[in-house]
C-alpha cells in the first residue's frame, strides 16, 4: 500500500491573512508530497509497506531497516502534516467543554496559550510543538525535526496522543513572517480548528 497526499478540506487561501496562500500551497503540494514520495520509496518491498501511517509510527521503535533514520524523518513528516491540515480552519469556536478541560490542566485558557507559545519559542531549530494527552493528563511538549509523540520516548524523547500541533519548520512561515516566528505562533490561534480539537479530546 502506497501512501498518497491527503486533500485539505479548504482552499489554500482560506486561512488568509494568518497563513498565506502561497505558503499553504507549497507546504502541502511540495513539502508534504516529498515526505510521502520518500516514505513510499523506503518502504517498497518491505514487510511494513501494508501498514497505515498510524500503525507504522506506533511501532516505530520495533522497526529494523538500514535507512530507518530517513524513514523517521519522512514518515514523521507525512503523519505530522496530515494531522496539521486537519487542525486548521477559520472561524471555529472554542466551546465551553474544551475551555473547561484546558482550564483544569493549565489554570486558564490564557495560561495554556502562553505555555504553548513559550514552548514553541524556546524550541531551537526545526520541529513541532504539541498539546498531548499523556495518561489522561494534558501536557505541552516539543519534538525535533519530524518526530511525533506517538513514536514514544525512545525515539521522540516524549510520548502521548496529539491533540493539537504546530509546525515550527521555517518552511511553514518564512515567506510571510520571515524571522518573526512569534507572530506566526500567535497567528495560529486564529486558524485552530477547535471542532477537531474537541473530537480528539473526546477520544
Amino acid at each position: 500500500m502506497a501512501y498518497s497526499l491527503p486533500s485539505i478540506p479548504y482552499l489554500y487561501n482560506s486561512l488568509e491573512p494568518y497563513f498565506d496562500e502561497v505558503t499553504m500551497k507549497i507546504h502541502h503540494t511540495q513539502h508534504h508530497q516529498n515526505y510521502i514520495n520518500n516514505t513510499n520509496a523506503i518502504l517498497k518491498d518491505t514487510a511494513f509497506s501494508s501498514l497505515s501511517i498510524e500503525e507504522l509510527i506506533s511501532i516505530f521503535n520495533e522497526i529494523s531497516l538500514e535507512n530507518k533514520n530517513a524513514l523517521r524523518n519522512n514518515a514523521g513528516g507525512h503523519i505530522n502534516h496530515s494531522f496539521f491540515w486537519k487542525s486548521l480552519k477559520i472561524n471555529t469556536v472554542l466551546n465551553n467543554s474544551i475551555k473547561s478541560i484546558l482550564e483544569k490542566s493549565f489554570g486558564s485558557f490564557e495560561s495554556f496559550k502562553n505555555q504553548f507559545e513559550n514552548v514553541a519559542m524556546q524550541h531551537f531549530g526545526s520541529g513541532w510543538v504539541w498539546l498531548v494527552n499523556q495518561d489522561e493528563k494534558l501536557n505541552i511538549v516539543s519534538t525535533i525535526n519530524q518526530d511525533n509523540p506517538l513514536m514514544g520516548k525512545l525515539i521522540s524523547n516524549t510520548y502521548g496522543d496529539p491533540i493539537l500541533g504546530l509546525d515550527l519548520w521555517e518552511h511553514a512561515y518564512y515567506l510571510k513572517y520571515q524571522n518573526r516566528k512569534s507572530d506566526y505562533i500567535k497567528a495560529f490561534w486564529n486558524v485552530v480548528n477547535w471542532d477537531e480539537v474537541d473530537n480528539r479530546l473526546q477520544k
